[in-house]
């Protein structure tokens, strides 16, 4: 490549960020999904558009694979593992039952209606049951919705990826002729256990060397705990597991750790996230033939009505009621399975096997996702409005980021005062900090000043303080303290404990 051909592929590379970066202010607006707008933006791109033309489906589904493992290292970071535990056992199920059940029964019916092979008839079904983690993440956070549904629904897309891969690569593969049960089984086990050992022991090492090593420069943390969470995924695949179970088990692990500069880790995490998204969404749209869609809308419709009225609700029954789920959130859990990336990316598979009608399974697929998210994700906040799984309006936790001044023994600790903290209104001498901690800086207006003993705090303040290592997480549990019961704190019982939600 030559340096005029370097500028201008930087060129267009930076020009189709910052239309993806505006998409998403559009779409928000709009209240729709952004993955239209990228895919649009790569159709428009495209052959029918601009005549660009691209047709590697290899690359896609290497490209595509490296962009779910940065978005599922983020949704991991970003989930609470206290918000996950209660519900880690029904996500698991709709993650693995779930699936076959919507496998199976969007299988069937394809067969049936649609009057295909049984083994395009699998392929249409494995491909477009697993929810996507991109879409979740996306369209669910914009939302306020109750903790437990939220962390089912995050849950279930970053695990339900491994058995839909295992089953499509099976499918596509020379295995198809002598496929059977147990084959299936044994590998789909080895994947999960093998992939989830692999995240684990690359997590503890992990928050091990981050919570001991003071790096020289605070962007370096960041870097390094994204690092450890792609390091799960490399570790697993290598080994002979899932690569997806390991880098959100990863995340999630090191998410739930007491790290160093937590909030710059979550938007560096965050920014890549948005940039996996926009490259992915931009590849496939491109990757997608405009003159083949039209003979795919029929077959698109077919399939998609029967995932989203009958596959996916059985799925979801049968996967919550074990658990007592009340039907309105098993409504809700149903209408949320959005689809995204990973249908599309799972389509390339049958492409870059040589299997006869891939394209047509590609086609299919593409405008399902097209088609059904623009249904369903602009309806999701009055869907969850009228089935009350909206979390009343809550005063914010306090959020704490630390940072280790190693040659000293101190931590820095910064936050800012959310509204309906009582922290506001109390003076500087009342916060009464152990282990000898200072309120070194706060920050109100744009002003930054040293406060005296008797300056009072007022809600948005950003605060700086300094004290020994050692007494870190009593300065925390105090800051809570006083963040949700004021000065009488201590006299009312409230120490201060980590949330529980």
């Amino acid at each position: 490549m030559t340096p005029a051909e370097l500028n201008v592929v930087v060129l267009a590379a930076t020009t189709v960020v910052l239309l993806g970066v505006a998409a998403i202010r559009i779409s928000t607006g709009a209240g729709l999904p952004s993955l239209l707008l990228y895919l649009v933006i790569g159709l428009v791109i495209g052959e029918a558009g601009l005549g660009v033309g691209f047709d590697d489906a290899a690359l896609t589904q290497t490209l595509g694979t490296l962009a779910l493992a940065v978005i599922l290292a983020e949704g991991g970071l970003s989930t609470r593992l206290s918000v996950l535990r209660p519900v880690a056992a029904r996500a698991a199920v709709l993650a693995t039952v779930g699936v076959a059940v919507s496998v199976t029964v969007t299988s069937a019916l394809a067969w049936w209606l649609l009057d295909v092979d049984p083994r395009t008839a699998v392929l249409l079904g494995a491909v477009v049951s697993s929810t996507d983690a991109a879409a979740v993440f996306a369209v669910l956070r914009t939302l306020r919705l109750r903790p437990r549904t939220r962390a089912t629904l995050e849950a279930e897309s970053g695990f339900n990826d491994p058995p839909v891969i295992i089953l499509v690569t099976l499918v596509v593969s020379d295995l198809w002729h002598e496929l059977d049960v147990w084959t299936a089984v044994l590998g789909f086990a080895q994947q999960m256990v093998v992939g989830a050992v692999a995240g684990v022991a690359v997590a503890v090492a992990g928050r091990w060397m981050l919570r001991r090593v003071a790096l020289p420069s605070a962007g370096l943390y960041p870097l390094a705990t994204l690092a450890f969470a792609l390091m799960a995924f490399g570790a697993a695949g290598t080994v002979g597991g899932s690569p997806f179970v390991a880098v959100y088990l990863g995340g999630l692990l090191l998410g739930g750790a007491d790290l160093p500069h937590r909030r710059a880790t979550l938007g560096f995490a965050e920014g890549l996230a948005w940039l996996s998204q926009i490259g992915l969404f931009v590849l496939l749209g491109l990757l997608a033939s405009p003159a083949r869609l039209v003979d795919a809308v029929l077959p698109a419709l077919v399939v998609g009505v029967v995932l989203t009225l009958v596959a996916r609700p059985v799925s979801v029954w049968l996967s919550t009621v074990p658990f007592r789920v009340p039907l309105r959130e098993q409504a809700f859990i149903s209408w949320a399975g959005l689809r995204g990336a990973v249908p599309i990316v799972l389509a390339t598979f049958p492409i870059t096997a040589g299997l006869a009608g891939a394209e047509r399974i590609f086609d299919v697929t593409f405008l399902l996702v097209v088609v059904f998210t623009l249904v369903q994700g602009p309806t999701l906040p009055w869907a969850a409005r009228r089935l009350g799984v909206l979390e009343p309006a809550q005063t914010e936790e306090l959020t704490i980021e630390h940072a280790p001044l190693e040659d000293l023994g101190a931590s820095m600790l910064s936050f800012d005062i959310p509204a309906g903290s009582r922290l506001a209104g109390l003076k500087v001498a009342e916060l009464r900090l152990p282990g000898n901690a200072v309120l070194a800086l706060v920050l109100r207006d744009g002003r930054l000043s040293a406060p005296p003993p008797d300056a009072a705090l007022h809600v948005g303040d950003q605060l700086l303080l300094a004290g020994p290592t050692t007494h870190r997480a009593a300065v925390e549990r105090r800051l809570r303290a006083l963040s949700r019961a004021g000065r009488l704190a201590t006299w009312f019982g409230e120490r201060g404990d980590q949330p529980r939600r």
